[in-house]
């Protein structure tokens, strides 16, 4: 007679080494010269807002007093765009750099991840993205310093720009991840409200559609709920209380956590809503995010056979899909989070979202879905939507 078993095989991903603490960023040079290759240059990939506000300034001199030669790519801004992931490739080819250190929001830790993986090769890192050349194995090291709590991109395979085309793409793998994450709560302290809601719950997001959607197994939930409990319980005094330090650390756990979770469970069709808006006009990913979850969640909730329940419970709320939706709608006025488009969505309309969710680079976030998709829901999904233009 042969053995009997219930239980479902599952693949979890690796995870880099994780540093955290308040004021981690202190031993960055300790860091680099653990993780680097030696007597070669840094590379240094940095939000240009992280320059003005003098973080950049303070890494850099930490690196240089320790004997490391510095070479700053410190433009990134907005969205990820293809000529500024050239543009730290080709920096990071030039100076023949041993390390690339990656400071600032999902922006900057895909532009390094890419630039640091690809720069040996001589290709364009374009030449990477979706079904294009595979990854070299032995890539220049990474660290990687998010001092956002939202896309977890520090712990994820899957790095996303914007192609010349104006497309979003991704070039995805284990090589593109770094050796060492450094979470450093006090990083975060000086992003403003609104930009801590948005981030945070763009991880929430990631947090909830990886334990929901057809990928998901209880190894990954794991991650998945810890990050849903950290999240629901420290968000909104994270954006009330700015400087509490407590509330920004398990912001900054909880996003971390949710970046290992998406990473081997993916999304869903609120970031299939998401990438489709900012297919049509310049929207922050965690703003576009939060309102297809929103948009989405009943619906998706309405047959739940479990995976909601669970993930009810996991944000403190009774094991009911219901009582998530009604949670998660007001948790989002809590954080203030308007219900409103950017002005460039003016004069667009639904069936031109309709186009985007649609494409063919969106349709594994549409397959994921454990409730089958039609062409209906995704019409009814894109009005509403859209009347938030």
């Amino acid at each position: 007679m042969q053995p009997q078993s219930g239980m479902t095989s599952f693949f979890l991903k690796s995870v880099p080494e994780i540093c955290f603490g308040p004021g981690r960023l202190g031993d960055i040079a300790v860091d680099a010269a653990s993780v680097g290759e030696p007597g070669k240059a840094v590379a240094l990939v940095a939000d240009s807002v992280l320059v003005e506000l003098g973080v950049v300034g303070r890494v850099q001199t930490a690196l240089e007093e320790a004997g490391a030669s510095v070479a700053l790519f410190g433009e990134v801004a907005g969205e990820p765009k293809q000529a500024q992931l050239d543009a730290a490739t080709d920096l990071v080819r030039r100076h023949e750099a041993g390390l690339v250190i990656c400071l600032g929001g999902g922006s900057a830790m895909d532009i390094g991840k890419v630039a640091a993986t690809v720069a040996r090769t001589g290709e364009s890192p374009a030449a990477f993205a979706m079904q294009g050349l595979p990854l070299p194995r032995q890539s220049i090291p990474k660290i990687c310093v998010p001092t956002t709590a939202g896309t977890g991109s520090e712990l994820s395979s899957t790095n996303i720009f914007t192609n010349k085309d104006g497309r979003k793409v991704w070039v995805w793998g284990q090589e593109t991840k770094p050796e060492r994450v450094i979470l450093d709560p006090e990083l975060t302290t000086t992003l403003p409200p609104g930009l801590t809601a948005w981030t945070g719950l763009d991880a929430f997001a990631h947090a909830l559609e990886s334990c929901t959607n057809q990928h998901r197994h209880e190894g990954n939930d794991l991650y998945s709920h810890r990050a849903l409990s950290l999240i629901a319980g420290a968000l909104e005094t994270a954006v009330n209380e700015p400087m509490n330090l407590d509330a920004r650390g398990d912001m900054l756990l909880g996003s971390a956590l949710a970046g290992i979770a998406i990473d081997n469970c993916s999304a869903g069709m609120a970031h299939n809503i998401s990438h489709a808006l900012a297919a049509l006009a310049p929207v922050h990913h965690g703003l576009a995010t939060a309102l297809g979850l929103e948009t989405v969640l009943a619906w998706q909730a309405e047959l739940d056979d479990g995976p909601y329940a669970r993930a009810a419970a996991a944000c403190g709320l009774a094991p009911d899909p219901s009582a998530l939706v009604d949670w998660y709608s007001g948790f989002m006025t809590r954080c203030g989070v308007a219900r409103k488009l950017p002005d460039g969505f003016a004069g667009l309309t639904a069936a031109n979202l309709v186009v985007e969710m649609t494409a063919p680079e969106t349709r594994y976030m549409r397959e994921s879905s454990v409730r089958p998709v039609g062409d209906g829901d995704i019409t009814r999904f894109a009005d509403a939507v859209m009347a938030m233009a």
